[in-house]
């Protein structure tokens, strides 16, 4: 029978009868259920769900005594059941546990019975003649492993068993696919678990002759087999190992540890025979030993025992197996650089472990004390473990920081070693490498126990400044802060016997300042991973830490309020703790301050100190509660996605709390527990404020989620919205292992539905979501429709259905492939949600019975319709009826959703579908190919662009009817068309048939029916002609995915004829690069790499990648080829050909690791290819080879300066992973060297090609261990050398070599020989000599300054560089070689003395001062970086800056240059400043462009700080004031007659509004506003938009506080009006420039701030809206408002909306994509409403607003009308409307202005008789309610004013926040 039947049967018996209480029986029927919905769920969560609670129900049925009243009958039934469920879940380990709980429960009732009826299902496993299944493998394994009474069965059965298993072997090792498949893999893995869980039974067997011997022989035999290369699966033969290692531990003698000793011998017997007790088997090695001997290796490490690892070999000489015979093996496998190396250091840390274990028994064997500091053991280790310290292969890294601390705690159990010198020595050497060294920070973690944190922080007093070092650097982060929570840990466990405020005081001495020094730098990632990483670390170790971090901070101070918000933050997260009694109870006030900042990151911090609790219990009391509700509607438009993303999860842990909080209330509410009334009324209080929370959330997010709101504020919504319906509902989503909601939350739910709240699945807000299917970001799609199928009911209306049916196929047919994107998900959700709908009206449509109905069917006919109507008429199926559209709607609904659709893909169907795809993709090709039948024959040379181009056009001819059209350089609309449709359709082809073909091989034993051989090869010609034929990279790319799919499930088959067909491909397009082409292939077509790199990266990682070798072999002697005499370069050379692919595999990402063992040769070989006579071939050779070294150095980021200090590799690492590299290289810089040293002066510019590349990759390497650095002292010579080169950059690449090869103890002596021979004056020398020697002087000295190195204690060096000031004078004529050393002097000069600063200063002054006679090459960049090094000195700088009228122009330039780079902090600042205001004009009137351009960026960089939050530089002015009116008319003039471009009229701008500072007319500040005007638009270029916001700045609030009281108003109107169009720009630079005016004034208002704090955006907006209101709401503010609010025709809307436009191919980008109408009205609003209430105040509003309101009422009263006949409108036309971008934002306008209409017909009479007031009034009501029902959603504010503050709707504080 069936489960299901089984379950059947016993619901009917076993619920029946007297012994069925009624107490039980509802538990016995839940329990039958719960093992049904187990039995039928396909997800594992769900499965462990179920049988979960299934235990324990039966638990309970137990504890009442009914299971041993039950009759025999109906206990063997539900021990049948349980048993038919268990070998279901054989897969699920977790699942088989909990059935064979209950099992055992019913085991205890009759044991016996249970032992029989399993012995019964494992029977028929053995006793039948067929050979074991993978599925009787996997039962077999269960039942051992996860069965208690099963492996009791198995021990009865255990000798039949083995016999299965040999007989199964036999046949699966000799047969390759099965060998290396599942099934080889499974058996291995049961004689694993029989040798480890039944020794006894095994024992007897093995180690003496009895019967069964013979049988074990034959597994050992195929063990051993497995392991010496039979399978190439290296986890089968890693497991065969273990396997052959666990049989030992079945012996408790002698025997087993000499058997051990044969095995690891296995490399070196000559007789290859292996003995294991009674057992004697051969050694057949098929391929290399090292995987069998390291297989053995691992396996003996991993499962022996004691007495096998400890036990000495057969004749005595060797003491231990562990320490004697398994070492030797594992270090020759560290030592060599095999593709092993993971599992080499993986043993030698295994091996380590070991020793540690059996430390004692090992020196008590031996005799001797292991790690000495003398013993060749603990250099060995010490050696290997520090080389791959840093290795680049994965996992070795952090093997070898595991293997490092072993080797301490070792070393610190050998009792001998009493002054334990190797801690100090490893202290020295660690503490000398660079601090880009990630692993030096590991292995000081694990020497800090031994040596302590005094010892360790006063011998490395560098220590704390390369924490933060490594902190602002991403990937070093990790292990610095890893190194710091050791520090003080160790330093606290110093302190235990201390008092915490006296543990405190010591840390803070220590490291309060580097706290505080990372929490205020400037650098964002040393901020956010000191704030991240070193603040939990200090609470959790001193809590009171808090308080020494509060006090060092002044939240008023720029910079400090993140760090404020971060420490507070950390500590309530960490020690859950209040926050609010601290700092004297000032804290909420600061944090209202930190809520309001411009910087997203503070928002954050104090967002998070508000959301964060350990305990999920902690209700949030009223004020966190109110300012949540204040924040979250601020702060939905941001645009960083990791703001949102941190956004949504502090929000979701606070409706935890909310929840967990409510959910208790309920429970107190619900018990039995008498409380008092307060009590009780107190928590019925905080129940209904969380509730309400909830659902003010819950309605939330739907006011933004229309059409014309911004990206930003829509996804943070539907995340926001996410974190509600995942928190605050009962949906339970197994794909989650954590968050999902409470057992008991259907109490709440029912508690807060009773009161009318939490509906969340309303129609209104159904129809949102879907609305937002159509959006233009797939990104707020798929989260919209995620939430749709998550949490919504699993069905629609009819007319939801229908209409939304009817929209789907209309955008189905759409050219534009985002909307058939759209129309692909939407058939998605429609299928899912509501399919008897939608195949009810398809059904209908194609006359057919739904009983036979075949949706999948009904799609594939649609495609087929689609490709008739393309190949009858290209341009109208382009049009109208696009291939791709269907086929993303196949792909959706078939394999990216999880229905049963798949189902009815039978063999004919998809038989259909290959051929259908096939056709499609040869007609698409031959419309590219201009000719249908070229697509046939087989040669693979793909059109040109211009073939396709051609090709189209005559298709577009030919459709036109022949008519000659004029030659256009952009493409047609007709062109672009076609071009997208074959393009995109050939794309979504080959994901398609990539994705059906891995699902019928996902069926397992299905799929030779589906698919037979030829119909793969079939598909595999599709992918091949998509790949090799069309050259569009997107088409490719997609084509890829299926590909790769398509491969990798071949390549697993077990029917080698299946793996062939992705081998043949692979020696095909060999074949095909191998031979010389008619045209190029690989330069301008992307197909054929990616072919090859689909291939190898579907090829099996365990299986050794035989592929990938034999490709890279290929490639590689494909490229070594000698070229041609001649060649056409118009086309491909097969040898170009090969190095391209070679750089596709390097750079693809499932390739990167596996190609590092080839890295060497294709270096060489790159390098090599760089001296190739074809152009093409030295530019595909550069290419690999940057890819190469980008691969091999691994991690490098692109984001700072220093390049050599992101790389995580030092050079000794480097050549000991890639060791053939070190002789190739250094032989090639010895012969440039040589060449250069022997080459006559007259050919000196002879380049060796290879060697840039060479020095550039020794350049991003970092110096290396000392001690291991000497094998890379031969680099030293050639590249001292290289110092001379006649080429520039070899000099500067040379030096930067020469510091990252030579280790840091040598950088002393290098320097002092490198000054040593400087020459004198009257030497001679070689200008290139000397420049590149000055180089390399400058590297070493630049990098000990860096590192803070003792080097620069020796005064010798820097004497010498004194000594040869003579190299700045004129005496040295070259001005590079000047330059140089002005920038050694400048790297050191604060070791240099001041009399050689004094006299060098003056000797740079007379050369500036001298005229230049002729032209030398560096002559301006050796004045520029004297000018650098000049004004370093602020006494010197300002003599140069006052004698500035008198200097050079070329001087001048270069100090308005350095004013531009480096003057923001400079003490002469103000007197530069005065000194450009005085020579404004002569700069105005100059003739050079760069001068006057960098003149005016110098002016506006010094008057405004860097820190935005600082004050500004006091403006004051020593110009004439006729002057100063002729620099501010010059200035106007370029601004207004738009001269000089962008950046210069930005420039302008700035100085034009310094200058009003002091030049102030009328007429100028009017010119002035005109201009601000015209660029603060969104059309305007983004730098004049920038600037406005700038000048605003500059001069907007001065003018406002200095102008007379009657110019004030209507300044400030069009000042603030300005400002609300920057605060709405889509660039947030922009909008944060016009916040700070906002802010600025603000300060100038007269609040009681210090300095000006910067509010955010959203907060800066009403702000100014409300100064306007109060400032100005009599003079002209009321035009200002309503200018801002959209038009309203509702109507035209309508008409445009609902209209069947002709439908191009792109859409018109909107000008400005982040301003949002809805919001704006919201905000301006409550401000009309305020100037309606002043009406009588003013003569002059009245008649402004009456003219309004005769003007704008019957437009009102129109749109209202509109909105009455909408009412009758169907459901597809809300739909439309609703997707409609200018709607919902037309609607907002009509509301703003019936609100503010009926405003004023309440307060006056004498308005214009439009209508009556209450028919007004009735007339929004109905209008809103409908809108509302079919899904329109309004801000609260406008729902509000309308028709007053609905029930479900909060008021929002938006106008009023300005205020405080």
């Amino acid at each position: 029978m069936s489960f299901s039947e089984l379950v059947t049967s016993l619901q009917t018996c076993a619920i029946t009868g007297e012994q069925a209480r009624d107490n039980v029986s509802q538990d016995l029927r839940l329990f039958y259920e719960r093992l049904l919905e187990s039995s039928r769920s396909s997800v594992k969560r769900s499965k462990e769900r179920c049988l979960e609670e299934a235990v324990q129900l039966l638990k309970s049925i137990s504890n009442t005594h009914l299971l041993f009243d039950l009759e025999e009958r109906h206990l063997l039934l539900m021990i049948q059941v349980l048993i038919s469920l268990q070998l279901e879940t054989v897969g699920i380990s977790t699942a088989c546990g909990k059935v064979d709980q209950m099992i055992q429960m019913l085991s205890a009732v009759n044991q016996q019975l249970v032992y029989r009826e399993i012995k019964n299902a494992l029977s028929s496993v053995i006793h039948n003649d067929q050979l074991l299944s993978l599925e009787d493998l996997q039962r077999a394994c269960m039942f051992l492993e996860d069965s208690v009474v099963g492996r009791e069965v198995w021990k009865e059965l255990c000798l039949l068993l083995m016999q299965k298993v040999a007989q199964l072997f036999a046949v699966v090792l000799g047969e390759e696919p099965l060998r290396d498949g599942p099934l080889c893999y499974s058996a291995v893995k049961l004689c694993l678990q029989i040798f480890q869980l039944l020794p006894n039974q095994v024992s007897p067997v093995v180690w003496t002759k009895t019967e069964g011997s013979q049988v074990v022989q034959n597994i050992l035999q195929a063990l051993m087999d497995i392991i010496c290369g039979q399978c190439c699966n290296r986890d089968t033969c890693l497991l065969a190992g273990t396997a052959v290692a666990m049989l030992l531990n079945s012996s408790q003698t002698q025997a087993a540890g000499h058997a051990a000793w044969g095995l690891l011998q296995i490399s070196n017997q000559g007789s290859e025979v292996v003995t294991v007790g009674g057992l004697q088997v051969n050694c057949r090695f098929v391929c290399k030993k090292e995987v069998a001997v390291l297989s053995v290796c691992r396996g003996v490490l991993t499962c022996c025992r004691p007495h096998v690892l400890l036990c000495s070999d057969a004749d005595g000489k060797e003491m231990c197996l562990l320490l004697n015979c398994l070492f030797s093996v594992i270090i020759s496998f560290c030592e060599e650089n095999l593709d092993c190396h993971y599992f080499a250091f993986e043993m030698l840390t295994l091996w380590l472990k070991k020793v540690r274990e059996h430390f004692v028994e090992i020196r008590d064997v031996t005799g001797a004390h292991l790690l000495s500091d003398s013993s060749s053991l603990q250099q060995q280790l010490t050696r290997i473990i520090l080389t791959n310290a840093d290795s680049p292969v994965d996992g070795v890294s952090e093997s070898a920081r595991s293997a490092f601390a072993l080797l301490l705690d070792l070393y610190h159990m050998n009792s001998d070693n009493t002054e334990k010198t190797l801690y100090s020595s490893l202290l020295h050497r660690i503490t000398n490498l660079p601090w880009e060294n990630k692993a030096k920070y590991y292995q000081l973690c694990a020497l800090l126990p031994y040596l302590g944190s005094d010892k360790v922080l006063s011998h490395y007093p560098e220590l704390p400044n390369h924490i933060l070092k490594c902190l602002s650097t991403n990937h070093l982060s990790p292990c610095a802060s890893e190194l710091y929570k050791c520090l003080i840990q160790q330093q606290r466990q110093e302190l235990f016997a201390q008092n915490e405020l006296y543990a405190v005081d010591q840390w803070s001495k220590c490291w309060k300042s580097v706290l505080i020094e990372a929490l205020t730098s400037q650098v964002e990632h040393l901020q956010n991973n000191s704030s991240v990483h070193l603040l939990p670390s200090t609470y959790r170790v001193f809590p009171s830490a808090v308080e020494p971090l509060l006090g060092s901070l002044d939240p008023s101070y720029p910079g400090h309020l993140y760090p404020w918000a971060c420490i507070l933050s950390s500590y309530r997260a960490t020690t859950g703790q209040s926050p609010w009694t601290l700092q004297r109870g000032t804290t909420l006030k600061i944090l209202h301050l930190a809520l309001e900042s411009a910087e997203d990151k503070v928002r954050l911090a104090a967002f998070s100190l508000l959301c964060c609790s350990p305990k999920t219990k902690d209700f949030p009391t009223r004020d966190e509660m109110e300012l949540i509700k204040s924040f979250i509607p601020q702060n939905l438009n941001c645009e960083s996605s990791s703001f949102r993303q941190h956004f949504q999860n502090g929000l979701r842990r606070f409706l935890v709390r909310v929840r967990n909080c409510c959910l208790s209330f309920v429970k107190i509410q619900n018990g039995k527990k008498k409380q008092d009334a307060s009590n009780k009324q107190e928590v019925k209080d905080c129940l209904d404020q969380g509730a309400e929370f909830v659902d003010w959330l819950g309605e939330l997010p739907y006011c933004y989620l229309a059409p014309g709101h911004s990206y930003q504020r829509k996804k943070t919504s539907l995340l926001v919205l996410t974190a509600v319906l995942e928190t605050c509902t009962d949906t339970w989503s197994p794909d989650k292992k954590k968050g999902q909601p409470p057992v008991n939350m259907d109490c709440l739910i029912k508690y807060v539905k009773q009161k009318g709240q939490w509906d969340f699945f309303c129609r209104a807000k159904l129809l949102v979501l879907i609305s937002c299917l159509e959006d233009s970001t797939n990104e707020i799609r798929e989260l919209s429709a995620n939430l749709l199928l998550r949490f919504f009911p699993c069905s629609f209306s009819k007319d939801i259905s229908t209409a939304l049916l009817a929209q789907t196929k209309r955008l189905l047919c759409s050219p534009r492939v985002q909307e058939a994107q759209m129309a692909a998900l939407m058939i998605k959700v429609l299928r899912l949600i509501s399919q008897s709908t939608v195949e009810d009206h398809i059904a209908f449509r194609c006359g057919s019975d739904q009983q036979e109905f075949d949706f999948v069917r009904f799609l594939f006919n649609e495609l087929e319709e689609h490709y008739f109507t393309a190949k009858s008429d290209m341009m109208l199926a382009a049009k109208t009826k696009p291939i791709h559209g269907i086929l993303s709607a196949l792909q959706r609904c078939l394999f990216d959703s999880p229905s049963n659709m798949q189902d009815k893909l039978d063999s004919s169907l998809i038989i259909f579908a290959l051929q259908l795809l096939e056709n499609i993709s040869q007609f698409l090709l031959g419309v590219l190919y201009g000719d249908q039948e070229s697509t046939y024959n087989d040669q693979d040379v793909p059109p040109s662009f211009c073939d396709m181009g051609n090709a189209i056009t005559s298709l577009i001819t030919q459709a036109s009817g022949g008519g000659h059209s004029e030659e256009c350089v952009l493409l047609s609309e007709e062109h672009s068309l076609v071009l997208t449709c074959c393009w995109v359709s050939l794309k979504e082809t080959g994901i398609f048939l990539g994705s059906m073909v891995d699902h019928v091989f996902s069926q397992g034993q299905v799929y030779p029916h589906l698919l037979t051989k030829t119909d793969l090869k079939k598909a595999s010609r599709v992918f091949w002609n998509i790949l090799i034929k069309c050259r569009q990279w997107g088409a490719v790319e997609g084509c890829c995915i299926g590909f790769t799919k398509f491969c990798a499930r071949l390549l697993r088959s077990n029917d080698p004829e299946l793996k062939e067909i992705p081998a043949d491909m692979l020696k095909q397009v060999l074949q095909v690069i191998a031979s010389p082409r008619s045209t190029s292939v690989t330069r301008r077509a992307a197909g054929l790499p990616m072919l090859i790199l689909c291939v190898l990266s579907a090829e099996v990682a365990s299986k050794g990648r035989p592929l990938l070798t034999h490709s890279v072999e290929f490639l590689l002697d494909t490229a070594k080829a000698p070229l041609p005499e001649r060649w056409d370069q118009t086309t491909d050379l097969p040898q170009v050909c090969a190095v391209h692919t070679l750089q596709a595999l390097v750079r693809g990402t499932t390739l990167g690791s596996a190609m590092l063992q080839f890295a060497p040769t294709v270096a060489i070989l790159s390098l090599t290819l760089l001296s190739s006579s074809c152009w093409a071939m030295r530019n595909a050779a550069l290419q690999l080879y940057s890819s190469l070294c980008s691969r091999m150095l691994g991690h490098c980021p692109t984001n700072e300066d220093d390049k050599s200090a992101q790389i995580g590799m030092s050079s000794t690492a480097f050549f000991c992973h890639y060791s053939a590299l070190q002789p190739f290289l250094l032989a090639e810089l010895r012969e440039a060297a040589h060449v250069f040293q022997s080459q006559s002066n007259g050919a000196r510019l002879h380049l060796k090609p290879s060697l840039f590349p060479i020095l550039t990759l020794l350049a991003q390497l970092h110096p290396g261990v000392p001690d291991a650095a000497q094998s890379l002292s031969s680099f030293e010579p050639p590249l001292l050398q290289l110092s001379a080169s006649s080429i520039y950059n070899v000099r500067v690449m040379a030096s930067r070599a020469l510091v990252a090869i030579s280790p840091p103890s040598k950088n002393m002596n290098i320097l002092l020989t490198l000054v040593r021979q400087l020459p004198s004056s009257h030497q001679r020398y070689s200008h290139n000599w000397l420049h590149g020697h000055l180089m390399q002087i400058k590297a070493l000295f630049h990098r000990a300054v860096c590192a803070h190195s003792p080097i620069l204690d020796h005064h010798e060096a820097v004497n010498k560089v004194e000594a040869s000031l003579w190299l700045a004078t004129t005496a040295q004529r070259c001005p590079l070689v000047k330059m140089a050393y002005v920038e050694v002097v400048e790297t050191i000069t604060q070791f240099c003395s001041e009399p050689f600063l004094s006299q060098l200063h003056e000797i740079l002054i007379e050369d500036l001062q001298k005229p230049q006679q002729e032209i030398q090459i560096g002559h301006s960049s050796f004045h520029q970086i004297s000018i650098n090094l000049l004004c370093t000195d602020p006494l010197r700088a300002a003599h140069i800056w006052e004698q500035f009228v008198v200097w050079s122009p070329d001087v001048r330039l270069y100090l308005v240059k350095w004013t531009v780079d480096g003057c923001s902090s400079h003490p002469n600042k103000e007197l530069i400043y005065e000194v450009l205001q005085a020579n404004l004009r002569d700069a105005l009137l100059s003739q050079s462009v760069d001068y006057r351009h960098s003149y005016l960026e110098a002016l506006v960089t010094l008057a405004t700080s860097e820190e935005p939050y600082l004050p500004q530089l006091p403006l004051k002015t020593m110009l004439e004031e006729h002057v100063l009116v002729e620099c501010v008319e010059l200035l106007l003039e370029d601004v207004e007659a738009q001269r000089g471009g962008p950046e210069f009229l930005s420039q302008a701008l700035g100085a034009v509004s310094l200058l009003l500072h002091h030049c102030s007319s009328c007429f100028t500040i009017e010119r002035w506003c005109k201009v601000l005007e015209d660029h603060c638009l969104p059309h305007a270029p983004e730098g004049l938009r920038m600037a406005c916001a700038q000048a605003l700045i500059l001069a907007g609030v001065f003018l406002l506080n200095h102008r007379p009281n009657q110019e004030n108003p209507p300044l400030m109107i069009r000042l603030i009006n300005i400002s609300l169009y920057l605060l709405q720009d889509q660039n947030v630079q922009i909008r944060m420039k016009a916040a700070y005016f906002a802010s600025a004034l603000k300060l100038a208002s007269g609040t009681s701030q210090r300095s000006i704090f910067v509010m955010q955006v959203n907060e800066a907006l009403p702000f100014l809206l409300q100064q306007l209101t109060e400032q100005c709401w009599d003079t002209g503010a009321l035009d200002v408002l309503l200018s801002h609010l959209p038009q309203t025709d509702l109507r035209s809307v309508q008409i445009n909306a609902l209209e069947n436009r002709c439908v191009t191919l792109y859409e018109q980008d909107e000008a400005n994509v982040f301003a949002e109408a809805s919001v704006v009205c919201a905000q301006v609003l409550p401000c009309l409403l305020l100037m309606a209430d002043k009406l009588s105040q003013s003569p002059s509003l009245a008649k402004s607003l009456y003219i309004w309101a005769k003007e704008s009422g019957p437009q009102v009263l129109e749109d209202l009308l509109v909105c009455k006949e909408l009412s009758s409108g169907g459901m597809q036309t809300w739909l439309t409307l609703l997707m409609d971008a200018h709607f919902h934002s037309t609607l907002c306008g009509m509301l703003t202005r019936t609100a503010l209409l009926m405003r004023l017909m309440k307060l006056s009479k004498d308005l214009p008789d439009i209508c009556e007031r209450s028919t007004l009034q009735q007339t929004v009501r109905a209008a809103y309610s409908v809108l509302r029902e079919n899904g329109v959603h309004f801000p609260p504010s406008l729902s509000a004013a309308a028709v007053g503050a609905p029930s479900k709707v909060m008021q929002l504080p938006e106008c009023s926040r300005g205020t405080s």
